[in-house]
């Protein structure tokens, strides 16, 4: 939905629960609409100690808020500090993961309409899904359509959400907006960004060398992320020199090792932990992997794609959309023999590899572009405003 480009002079608040999602998605934000002449803050828990953060927005704001939506001492003491942080006076709060996105519109909600600032909130993947639990998914749904009352506008990443969104009336018609995820600078996701030699570097550190098959996994070690489902294809390959690394913390991790050892993987099997630079490794990569239970727009996959490697994904929500028919070969959620297969595949033939490299790169460069995505971004903004005041006035 578009609106009117943006003035200056304004103020602008993002909002999440940990300083991790402000670092990670929103400093081309802060640093586009600072250049404008606006004023920038953010609010998240830990933010206040990151260096990188105080650098990057005018002012940030400690938030005490906790990620386990059974906290509610956490909640109240999140509702405390967020109002403060709303004195403040922003213009507009946009705010992004699901905790954080509720507190905050549920305090400003009890702002004085006159003085109230547009809610605008990102969702990275509603938590109530088509594959999901019925009992789990009602209490999601129910806070997502109480919330709604209190959003100027709602941000959706992919066609499922969007469908959703409008099925369950989740906001007004005229409040929804359908955006190409958060964005991805192409410019740096590129291979002609990258030192020539870095890949075949990252392959030796790895321990294999320039022919050899690799796959690679990239995300956080959850059960969620169903990396288990990467290892156990593996160990179903055909191609038996074939090697994966999983790139990424998480509390998995010491029973996915269980499991590579049990299945005997572990000269196949690497794990990285947190790498500051991941184009190396994923650029090295025959493919990348996604086998994911639930994901909003994988911002792993517009990475590989950007840097011309193809994807093989879960039927998850947003993996489609982002894949295409071109871009790397979608593969039924747990399906672990179809992932083999499909590993197997593209080994078999790199000449169709290569191809939906550069098909990718070029579908991330038309519609996922973090440039397109700050255009839209600043539409949007300038309709909310222009849409403060006539609720002012």
């Amino acid at each position: 939905m578009a609106g009117t480009p943006v003035p200056s002079g304004f103020s602008l608040l993002y909002v999440a629960t940990v300083s991790w999602t402000v670092l990670s998605f929103l400093l081309p934000y802060a640093a586009h609409f600072r250049a404008l002449g606006w004023r920038v803050d953010a609010a998240a828990s830990g933010a206040s100690s990151n260096a990188a953060l105080r650098d990057a927005f005018d002012h940030v704001y400690e938030l005490p808020l906790s990620r386990s939506i059974l906290d509610v001492d956490g909640f109240v003491r999140g509702e405390r500090a967020i109002s403060k942080v709303l004195a403040s006076g922003p213009d507009i709060v946009h705010v992004h993961t699901p905790i954080a996105s509720f507190i905050t519109r549920f305090a400003a909600a009890r702002i004085p309409a006159g003085r109230r600032p547009m809610l605008a909130y990102t969702a990275h993947g509603f938590h109530f899904h088509r594959d999901g639990n019925p009992v789990t998914n009602a209490p999601f749904l129910t806070a997502e359509r109480l919330a709604g009352r209190w959003t100027d506008r709602l941000i959706v990443i992919n066609d499922e959400d969007y469908e959703a969104a409008q099925r369950h009336r989740i906001v007004a018609p005229g409040h929804l907006v359908r955006m190409p995820g958060i964005g991805i600078d192409t410019d740096v996701f590129s291979r002609s960004s990258i030192r020539p030699d870095a890949f075949a570097s990252a392959r030796r550190e790895l321990g294999m060398g320039p022919d050899t098959p690799l796959f690679v996994v990239v995300g956080e070690l959850n059960r969620n992320k169903r990396s288990d489902d990467a290892i156990e294809a593996l160990a179903l390959m055909r191609h038996t020199e074939a090697r994966l690394v999983l790139v990424g913390p998480g509390r998995e991790q010491a029973r996915l090792e269980e499991l590579v050892v049990r299945r005997g993987l572990r000269d196949r099997v690497r794990f990285t932990g947190l790498v500051n630079d991941v184009r190396p490794v994923v650029g090295s990569a025959t493919a990348l992997v996604l086998p994911s239970k639930r994901e909003g727009l994988a911002r792993s996959i517009m990475e590989a794609l950007a840097l011309e490697v193809p994807v093989i994904a879960s039927t998850a929500r947003g993996n489609r959309e982002l894949v295409g028919d071109d871009g790397g070969l979608i593969v039924p959620t747990g399906d672990v023999r179809r992932f083999a297969a499909a590993m197997d595949s593209l080994v078999d033939h790199p000449a169709e590899r290569l191809e939906m490299g550069r098909c990718g790169r070029l579908r991330m460069v038309e519609q996922y572009d973090l440039r397109n995505l700050l255009r839209l971004h600043e539409e949007m903004y300038g309709g909310m405003l222009a849409a403060r005041s006539k609720r002012v006035t």
